[in-house]
């Protein structure tokens, strides 16, 4: 099979630190979005959204969507599950991990996507009025958050999951937003120092 990857872009980087979670190697085939290798004729052969990652299976079949080719893999080899371990556990985590990525990360990609001059040719139209707006639901948030994170050590639970991942890129992509955590919100930046210093998170 092969990865069509992204580097370090939010969706690409999540399929990256769950394969270092799970101790799985994929043949990568680097995109250079930068230069728009995602719209390529190869790429929109794969997926036409022009959307990555892309996981090519050895049949054939292409799975897009970075939670998606998460999933596949928790499936071929379940251990460490990063999805959840019974019925409740799996839906806690499904729950948290949509809220971190419908929440948080869309918030983030909104305000970076809609202000960041570098996005003007990919977000079109830009709408600074909309990036602004979400600004604040990034802070709102992250202020529910912090109250969680006071009652557990990880965002769904006791344990470390891809909810922690989803949340951890929303963080990491919250700078070239331009979007500053709070200092105040110490629960949310014990737990990201604890997720950063893993080591599937280093760069």
């Amino acid at each position: 099979m092969k990865l069509y990857d992204g580097g370090r872009a939010p969706n690409p980087r999540r399929v990256t630190v769950f394969l270092k979670e799970k101790g799985i190697e994929v043949e990568t085939v680097p995109v250079d979005m930068g230069s728009l290798g995602h719209k390529s004729a190869e790429i929109t052969t794969k997926n036409p959204l022009q959307r990555l990652p892309v996981l090519e299976l050895d049949d054939g079949t292409v799975i897009c969507e970075s939670v998606a080719i998460c999933r596949y893999f928790e499936e071929i080899q379940p251990e460490p599950a990063l999805f959840g371990i019974d019925a409740k556990d799996k839906a806690l985590v499904e729950m948290w991990n949509r809220r971190a990525e419908l929440n948080f990360l869309a918030s983030v990609a909104a305000a970076f996507r809609h202000l960041h001059p570098a996005m003007a040719t990919w977000e079109v139209p830009q709408v600074p009025d909309w990036g602004e707006a979400n600004k604040p639901k990034v802070l709102d948030f992250l202020r529910f958050l912090d109250g969680e994170l006071a009652k557990r050590e990880f965002i769904a639970g006791p344990r470390y999951t891809i909810a922690d991942i989803t949340a951890m890129i929303a963080f990491e992509f919250m700078k070239p937003a331009k979007i500053s955590c709070p200092e105040d919100l110490t629960h949310v930046w014990r737990w990201f120092k604890a997720v950063q210093a893993r080591s599937s998170a280093a760069l």
